[in-house]
């Protein structure tokens, strides 16, 4: 399945007090990478997911994701040596779906919004909140925040 998605910066925490939403609990980690593909495991509040994306472009990779059971996620975080924690929003705005990262413990004050597109053509209206675009900066990859982290 393609995956199709822009990032960008948030310049302020105003989509917190415009939209009535909730924020899901996310931690992550790589169990590998290589230069065009890895494979992420995440839990989302009581949800666990394996996430496998092939492709270089950070606009546009394949993505194939799978639910697993819960314990069998966390056995799998204690095999990382980093972890990412993030709480997300969901921000419908314009008729598009914005997910929204705020960064906890070691990247406390970084935020990206992203969005999902059918194309990479198609056309969105940007919220006021959401500042430069970073899709093709590799430092905003998850895959790299991630080893900004202390071991």
């Amino acid at each position: 399945m393609k995956e199709i998605e822009r990032k960008f910066l948030v310049k302020n925490m105003d989509f917190l007090k415009n939209h009535s939403t909730v924020g899901y609990t996310i931690q992550q980690a790589y169990l590998m990478e290589s230069k065009d593909r890895s494979l992420r495991v995440r839990i989302k509040n009581q949800r666990a997911f394996l996430t496998l994306k092939i492709g270089e472009n950070a606009l546009e990779r394949s993505e194939y994701e799978y639910e697993i059971p819960f314990k069998e996620a966390e056995e799998l975080l204690h095999c990382c040596p980093r972890v990412l924690y993030k709480i997300r929003y969901e921000i419908h705005y314009q008729n598009a779906l914005w997910e929204v990262d705020v960064f906890q413990k070691e990247l406390t004050g970084l935020c990206i919004a992203e969005i999902e597109l059918e194309s990479p053509e198609q056309s969105f209206d940007l919220p006021e909140w959401v500042g430069e675009e970073v899709t093709q900066d590799p430092q905003y990859l998850n895959i790299n925040l991630i080893k900004r982290l202390n071991v």
